[in-house]
């Protein structure tokens, strides 16, 4: 049965104040405990951080060595980050009673939920992703992968020869789209356009609005207030289509990624509809601005060089995956959308030879790992063929220098799906038509991405009839 909106609401209200980021503060762990680091204020290294990431953390870098230490707010908290592939390899192994990534992902709790694969940890996530990961296997995969070109191929059909745009917004719809219809399994055309914006305004959160979160009274003004309203509504519209889904009469024979989880019975273990609710949010945003960025980088990149866009032109059309998938990866090498990777520390640990305590988070640096000169030859330029180079037993970059979709048991569990979607998106636009990059671009933060600051401008043409 659905729920009221009032009672909507007030699930909304409750999911807040329970995840509000000051109810995890711990006590302040001494600086000679820790790693070296600035002396200033937590508010100041947060902004750092948060707002100047692709800047600040290199410059930490320079200042202080492969591991070191960053202050955030509320309460101080000590994060600290490490440069080296040993040191990832030893946080991606360590073990999960101890190095929480739940915790350390604790900034997003308010929007995407407790019960979120993102924010729990120990016997929770094993139990969660043992629910989800029947909806994300190859079989799955491959059953979205016509759908996803289907809305490619519509969005590209929609470009005009000479037109200008910003890549960024394109993607962004076009992911947005898969996101609906594959995950919510929603084609009803005025449920669509009631859902585009509430998640549209859920992923377009600053900095400042995240940060927010861990002062209850600012969800009463200004952009947090309208934020929350934003969520409510969301949690609605969410809420009313699992109750429609669960009493859908071809429930059993429907493949999106909804019904799947609604399907799903481990021995009498089923996802309630708040498990459902959170994890679809999820899905949602890290599903959705992730890839888009990505390709929209990777639209732009190969844009600025003709030889690569030849090169691309020709695997889209011969059906080249590895190539298609080798561009995907280095534009999220070369433009890491997620900066970090993160646990919490549940006890004292050693990392890379350095005795941490309780209560620190620590994480392997993506920005660091994937600009590292010892990682990637030559790091500054856009080399897809770099993902299909051998080096001894290996095709590709060494483990633990390329970690977009993080590590361990943690692993992304959608890195698969991203993945294929890229490649179907990438084959779509390069058998169509040619690609120019216009300006140039750098990275700007929004929300916990980062994105293209003039939104990976780009030219397309059609050199042929149109398909």
């Amino acid at each position: 049965m659905a729920l009221t909106d009032q009672q909507v609401s007030h699930l909304t209200d409750e999911r807040l104040a329970r995840t509000t980021l000051r109810s995890g503060v711990r006590a302040r762990i001494p600086a000679n405990q820790l790693p070296p680091g600035l002396s200033w204020p937590a508010i100041f290294q947060s902004i750092g951080l948060m707002r100047f990431r692709h800047r600040f953390v290199p410059w930490m870098h320079r200042r202080f060595g492969d591991v070191f230490t960053v202050r955030l707010i509320p309460g101080s908290q000590p994060l600290v980050l490490f440069a080296r592939p040993e040191h990832a390899r030893e946080i991606f192994a360590g073990d999960p009673a101890c190095f929480h990534a739940g915790k350390g992902n604790a900034v997003l709790g308010p929007v995407m939920g407790e019960h979120s694969l993102l924010l729990v940890d120990g016997a929770e996530h094993k139990r969660a992703r043992k629910l989800l990961m029947p909806a994300f296997n190859g079989a799955a995969l491959h059953s979205y992968e016509s759908l996803v070109a289907d809305v490619a191929r519509a969005e590209v059909s929609t470009w005009n020869d000479g037109e200008e745009f910003r890549s960024l917004d394109r993607m962004n719809r076009m992911t947005l789209e898969v996101i609906l219809r594959v995950v919510f399994g929603v084609t009803d055309g005025e449920r669509l356009a009631k859902l585009r914006p509430r998640v549209n305004d859920t992923v377009n959160i600053s900095p400042t609005i995240l940060l927010g979160w861990g002062w209850p009274k600012l969800q009463r003004v200004g952009p947090w207030k309208a934020q929350v309203e934003n969520q409510r509504e969301l949690d609605r519209l969410i809420c009313a289509e699992i109750a429609e889904r669960r009493g859908a009469p071809d429930l059993a024979e429907r493949t999106d990624v909804l019904s799947r989880l609604i399907l799903i019975d481990d021995d009498g273990d089923r996802l309630s509809d708040s498990e459902l609710r959170d994890q679809l949010v999820t899905l949602l945003l890290a599903g959705h601005e992730t890839t888009a960025t990505a390709l929209a980088w990777a639209l732009y990149e190969v844009g600025r060089d003709r030889e690569l866009l030849a090169r691309t032109h020709t695997a889209a059309v011969e059906g080249d995956a590895a190539w298609l998938e080798a561009v995907l990866k280095e534009s999220m090498r070369l433009h890491p959308v997620i900066p970090m990777v993160v646990r919490t520390l549940m006890k004292p640990a050693t990392i890379g030879g350095i005795d941490l305590p309780a209560g620190v988070t620590v994480g392997p640096s993506i920005i660091l790992a994937h600009a590292r000169e010892q990682n990637h030859v030559r790091p500054g330029e856009f080399r897809p063929e770099r993902f299909l180079e051998q080096h001894g037993n290996r095709v590709g970059p060494a483990v633990n220098t390329w970690i977009p979709f993080g590590g361990g048991v943690r692993r992304c569990i959608g890195a698969g799906f991203s993945l294929m979607e890229g490649v179907a998106v990438l084959r779509e636009v390069f058998s169509s038509c040619d690609v120019t990059a216009i300006g140039d671009d750098e990275p700007k933060v929004r929300n916990i991405t980062s994105v293209p600051r003039e939104g990976a401008r780009i030219r397309v043409n059609w050199p042929g009839p149109r398909r």
